[in-house]
């Protein structure tokens, strides 16, 4: 509270005022004002002349940082609607209209001080003002609601009644409100609900309504007020903020059309009739680089097409949710080949939520005919975003690429029930350690109504052929024991159910298959092992290279070196320093627009020989050029090792093979009859991505001879 400043408890306010009573200005709003440190107001009409109504005591208000938050409606008129009608931006068109209501309000001698108060503050950044209007069913209305909040630092007064915030409002009209004091027991929680309300206008979170941001719009006319009236400058009219988003006219198509040059394989048009087949939802399982994406905009685009024959004004929302920020780009760029702009919504919530709100506005009225949202996991899942999707009444196609990320119960519980057609896209969709996960999927998207493996696209020409080499690498005996130890923890766990139902990475569970896997991956015997393979292959260009990621789980312990490289520093010091081959990693902290240039780079074949990465490489990244893959990261995940293979089988000009060296990790020869099954079943695991990956090989004869002593060892020749 500031020095001088009165508590609203003791501003002596009243559970009502009316005109025939008292002064409305002089018995309430003046006493609030005088006891507050912020006055919140959403009326239907505002017109700056209150401000000088509210005169000193809005002065006062000012001076001690006192701020204002306006949520009014712009008063529109035949010629504003018919805009509308005729596809102009509803943004556009209301800023015209409040402009036009406060230059009208510059006419009035009246409103002189209010307008001048109304710049300095917005100036000072103590007053906002957002518009409010009514989009639902195809209409434009007004929003008519009629609320304030004035708060101290511990207490709030509501109030709602028939006032606008406009001079005749206030002085010259019969006018009625009801007051809440928050410390009063039986106004309390009326209070604090039309807090709420306001709150939730302000964040434009209020079904049927739309709010949108005026301050600075408002901005450039109190400016050229200013000078007006120190120079009689003619006013002119003001530029709208270059920023608003301009909705299609009705008269461009606003529909996904698969175009004209886009060669759609058979394969590609028997998946797109099975989703249909299947009442529009249904599950693709295809292996990387077959073309889900264009398969997926195909079906979309086929959609839409039918949806327009029966009902010539249907319009389609389309929303594509993918993992990663770099995959919103790869779609969009082939979204505009089917001739749409998408909205790309992720980081900043400023940079998309008003285009996809006006976006949802022009479908409601019709002025659009379908439109695009591209969005990651991460903001799909937010607020904002599930905020635009409850929004929307009409017709809703849902596409997930890599659907098996959205199972994790996070995301799950995010799924709009509203979406009537669902396509989910995965070469594996199906969850590691997560059935609950994987059922929830299929229950949502629907069952998996078409397949297409690795080998069925290497026989249909869709991806390369391949050969495939395994490199045998031991563990050393700290590796040994540390493996042995979370394994038998993971059994314990298995066996008494003691883990998350989801198998989320965060899980008890999932923590400790993490740190599995992470033995494995960062194996010390690899790095030697990777340098005799690279140095058969120093000359060739195209080479990829997955490390593990993190730290060795050994460099953390009670003696371990917490200065030891990671496997990926080692292995760009190998390639880099030691062979003197052209290389750069590619990583989660590598900035896009570095990553872009990255991957020019390595798809030239003239500059950048070899790229290393951990994940960054897994999930959509187009890397066609890539003929060689070191996987230095031995993961048993089905999921990783098929996308990974997927990565370097993609066509490429001029490719013919791909060559895939698999680093297989094994129990030193001497180890203790105690940990004897887990060797075995660690080296069984290994054997089973082993059998997958030389199963489709050129080589495969040669392959199962080298692994052949293995399963001798370790009694595996039925596996």
């Amino acid at each position: 509270m500031k020095k001088g400043q009165l508590p609203l408890r003791t501003a002596g306010l009243q559970s009502d005022y009316r005109s025939d009573r008292c002064d409305i200005v002089e018995d309430f709003y003046l006493p609030a004002l005088a006891a507050s440190m912020s006055y919140d107001r959403a009326v239907g009409y505002f017109t700056a002349s209150v401000l000088s109504v509210l005169g000193q005591g809005l002065d006062e208000f000012a001076a001690r940082g006192g701020r204002i938050r306006i949520v009014a409606s712009p008063q529109l008129r035949h010629e504003d609607v018919e805009q509308i009608r005729g596809g102009y931006a509803l943004r556009t068109v209301l800023e015209k209209a409040a402009l036009r209501d406060l230059r009208e309000a510059c006419e009035d001698p009246r409103a002189a001080s209010g307008l001048g108060k109304l710049g300095l503050m917005v100036a000072d950044g103590l007053l906002d003002l957002k518009l409010a209007y009514v989009a639902a069913a195809g209409r434009i209305g007004m929003y008519h609601e009629k609320i304030g909040i004035f708060r101290d630092e511990r207490d709030l007064v509501a109030f709602k009644g028939s006032a606008n915030e406009t001079l005749p409002g206030l002085v010259g009209n019969f006018e009625s409100i009801e007051v809440f004091r928050s410390w009063h027991i039986e106004d309390g929680q009326r209070a604090q609900r039309i807090r709420r309300d306001f709150d939730d206008l302000w964040s434009d979170r209020t079904p049927l309504l739309r709010v949108i941001p005026f301050t600075a719009a408002m901005k450039l006319l109190t400016e050229e007020y200013a000078q007006r009236t120190g120079n009689q400058a003619h006013l002119e009219p003001l530029p709208i903020d270059g920023t608003t988003m301009v909705l299609p006219r009705p008269d461009t198509d606003g529909m996904l059309v698969i175009p004209e040059e886009l060669d759609v394989r058979d394969y590609q048009k028997q998946a797109v009739q099975s989703w249909f087949d299947n009442g529009f939802r249904g599950i693709l399982r295809m292996a990387t680089g077959t073309g889900k994406t264009l398969t997926a905009l195909s079906a979309a685009a086929q959609l839409s097409k039918g949806l327009r024959r029966k009902q010539a004004q249907a319009a389609l929302l389309t929303v594509v949710v993918v993992p990663f920020q770099h995959l919103v780009d790869q779609w969009s760029t082939d979204i505009e080949r089917f001739g749409m702009t998408p909205i790309r919504a992720y980081e900043s919530t400023d940079s998309w939520y008003g285009k996809a709100a006006s976006l949802l506005d022009a479908l409601a009225l019709g002025t659009s005919r379908g439109g695009v949202l591209v969005t990651t996991n991460a903001t799909f899942s937010g607020d904002p975003f599930q905020s635009i999707l409850r929004r929307h009444r009409g017709h809703f196609l849902l596409i997930a690429d890599e659907v098996h990320n959205l199972g994790a119960k996070r995301l799950r519980e995010r799924l709009p029930d509203s979406a009537t057609y669902r396509l989910g896209l995965s070469a594996t969709p199906e969850r590691w350690f997560d059935d609950r996960g994987t059922e929830a999927l299929q229950d949502y998207f629907g069952k998996v109504v078409f397949e297409m493996g690795i080998g069925d696209a290497i026989g249909a020409g869709a991806l390369c052929r391949y050969t495939y080499t395994p490199v045998v690498v031991e563990l050393d005996g700290e590796e040994t024991e540390l493996y042995g130890e979370v394994t038998e923890k993971i059994a314990k766990m298995l066996a008494v159910q003691e883990f998350s139902e989801d198998g989320d990475d965060d899980s008890p569970l999932g923590m400790l298959l993490r740190k599995r896997a992470n033995i494995l991956g960062h194996a010390r015997a690899k790095l030697p092992a990777l340098r005799d393979q690279m140095m058969k292959r120093r000359s060739e260009w195209f080479q990829l290279l997955y490390c593990a990621e993190g730290r060795h789980p050994l460099a953390d312990g009670e003696y371990g070196d917490p200065h030891e490289p990671s496997q990926l520093q080692q292995a760009v010091r190998l390639a880099g320093e030691n062979l003197r081959m052209a290389s750069a990693s590619y990583t989660s902290e590598t900035p896009r627009e570095k990553r872009r240039e990255l991957l020019r780079r390595f798809s030239s074949g003239d500059d950048l020989q070899v790229l290393l990465s951990m994940r960054c490489l897994d999930e959509g990244v187009d890397v066609p050029a890539a003929r060689t893959a070191y996987l230095l990261a031995s993961s048993s995940n089905p999921r990783q090792f098929i996308q990974r293979r997927g990565r370097v089988l993609r066509r490429a000009p001029g490719k013919e093979y791909a060559d895939i060296v698999d680093f297989i990790v094994i129990p030193p020869e001497q180890t203790s009859e105690l940990h004897r099954e887990t060797e075995r079943r660690l080296v069984a695991r290994e054997l089973a991505r082993v059998t997958e990956f030389a199963r489709l090989a050129e080589n495969e004869a040669d392959t199962l001879d080298i692994l052949r002593p293995l399963r001798l060892r370790f009694g595996l020749l039925d596996t």
